[in-house]
């Protein structure tokens, strides 16, 4: 929707001549033969909004500054659009400071684009809404599975949230059928009296059955953090979904009972579904503005909805803090024990309470 809508605003809004090219598979596709540019026209991105995913594919890594500088050259580049995460945008930046300081004159946009909504300062990126309307399909698969399977049927459900609990949350939030939410910020205890395991028995013995919704970074503290990384420097995380299932399990069969288990994984289900009308308004907003931004000779800034008002932000500002986790003090954590009943295993400090619905990552919330 986002590459649709800036093409469409270059030819249309600003009635550009010249070309406009789509770098294929991240920043590798500036030199990579392999995978060389294409010419985005009204035409061929005419459609190209009624299916997920990206049009121009992805990948980690391969950021090489003098590659991307000389193809930014030999195709006189006045314009670069950069869709991405905290880590694409510092990227961006990159290339905006090297031209600067070398005289090349470009004007580098930003479009916040991360599934597990962390980025800060904006309300929300692109595709969070959709990622979270697919999610339901998946909790309600896992609540028939867990309530027509006997005995002490239990669904579980893993999904997407690297640092950050949001697409559980508001999952389970948007659903009302979760009985036990498990997200990165808030620690997970598993026995006693704020034990997740005895929770999950009680709500079993209550209603015959319990549904489970997990983030993938959920429980480094169960299962420690990994020393291996990604292209991109991420850490590789620990199976949290199969080690939830292994415990209950283990847990049940103390307690002389069984537990019939399952679990869904719907992973990159939830973010290859196309844009629902809200985010498909979204992008067209944030691909405008982007635009706006460049032709009125901004550079080294990203476009997001900012309280609800569309807004150019300086990178730097954006990606100092991110990415962002939810607060485990705040409101949508509180409405997330109000729905589930679970215990609260967030550390509660009455002089570190706020109500900011997140914080940045290996910061604590303020007074």
């Amino acid at each position: 929707n986002v590459i649709r809508e800036i093409t469409r605003s270059l030819f249309f809004l600003y009635g550009i001549k010249g070309k406009v090219y789509g770098i294929v598979g991240g920043y590798k596709g500036f030199y990579d033969p392999a995978t060389p540019p294409v010419d985005l026209t009204p035409e061929n991105v005419e459609d190209v909004h009624h299916v997920g995913g990206t049009f121009l594919g992805s990948s980690r890594g391969g950021f090489d500054m003098d590659k991307i500088l000389h193809f930014i050259k030999s195709k006189n580049i006045k314009h670069l659009y950069v869709i991405g995460g905290d880590g694409t945008h510092r990227g961006a930046f990159k290339i905006h400071e090297t031209c600067m300081e070398k005289g090349v004159h470009i004007a580098v946009a930003g479009i916040p684009k991360t599934i597990d909504n962390d980025v800060d300062h904006i309300d929300r990126s692109f595709g969070f809404i959709s990622a979270v309307e697919a999610a339901q399909a998946a909790i309600r698969a896992a609540k028939v599975e867990a309530s027509c399977n006997l005995p002490n049927g239990i669904g579980i459900v893993k999904l997407m949230g690297r640092s950050s609990g949001f697409i559980a949350a508001h999952a389970t939030l948007g659903s009302g059928d979760v009985d036990l939410c498990l997200v990165p910020e808030v620690p997970i205890i598993l026995d006693g009296p704020t034990g997740c395991l005895p929770h999950l028995w009680r709500r079993v013995k209550k209603n015959g059955y319990a549904v489970v919704v997990v983030a993938e970074g959920a429980g480094e503290e169960l299962l420690g953090e990994s020393t291996e990384t990604d292209a991109s420097g991420n850490k590789k995380l620990p199976q949290i979904g199969e080690y939830m299932k292994k415990v209950i399990n283990e847990y049940f069969k103390k307690q002389g009972e069984q537990a019939t288990v399952k679990y869904i994984d719907p992973s990159y289900m939830i973010r290859s579904v196309p844009a629902n009308a809200t985010d498909a308004l979204y992008c067209m907003q944030l691909a405008q503005n982007a635009v706006h931004g460049t032709m009125a000779g901004y550079t080294g800034f990203s476009v997001g909805l900012c309280n609800n008002k569309m807004c150019l932000i300086p990178i730097p500002e954006l990606v100092a803090t991110s990415p962002r986790q939810m607060n485990p003090k705040g409101r949508t954590w509180e409405r997330i024990l109000a729905v589930t009943r679970q215990p609260n295993t967030g550390k509660f400090d009455n002089k570190s309470f706020r109500d900011a619905e997140s914080v940045p990552v290996n910061q604590k919330p303020a007074a």
